[in-house]
């Protein structure tokens, strides 16, 4: 076994992975929204909302976090790439 553990990696299937791992970066997008829309509907108490809020916004805040995790990934990967098409340009 390799010391990163990528044996372990190799073993699994190609599509086992999160329910979120091939939305995108218009995906992630669309999980803020729609978080940022529910916890508002919580918040304002309006028909649907649940009796125990605190375990509602637990639900809203995971929605959040993993839109705002997949945007800035996103974002960072789409940076990393034009700094290195800068890097590429410039040693010509």
């Amino acid at each position: 076994m390799a010391r990163d553990g990528s044996a372990e990696r190799d073993d699994r299937p190609a599509g086992d992975g999160p329910w979120w791992a091939g939305i995108g970066p218009v995906g992630a997008v669309g999980l803020i929204v729609a978080g940022a829309a529910v916890g508002l509907w919580f918040f304002l108490r309006l028909p649907g909302t649940p009796d125990e809020p605190g375990t509602a916004f637990y639900g809203v805040a995971k929605i959040l976090a993993i839109g705002l995790v997949l945007a800035g990934t996103a974002l960072l990967g789409r940076l990393r790439a034009r700094a290195g098409e800068r890097r590429d340009g410039e040693g010509e």
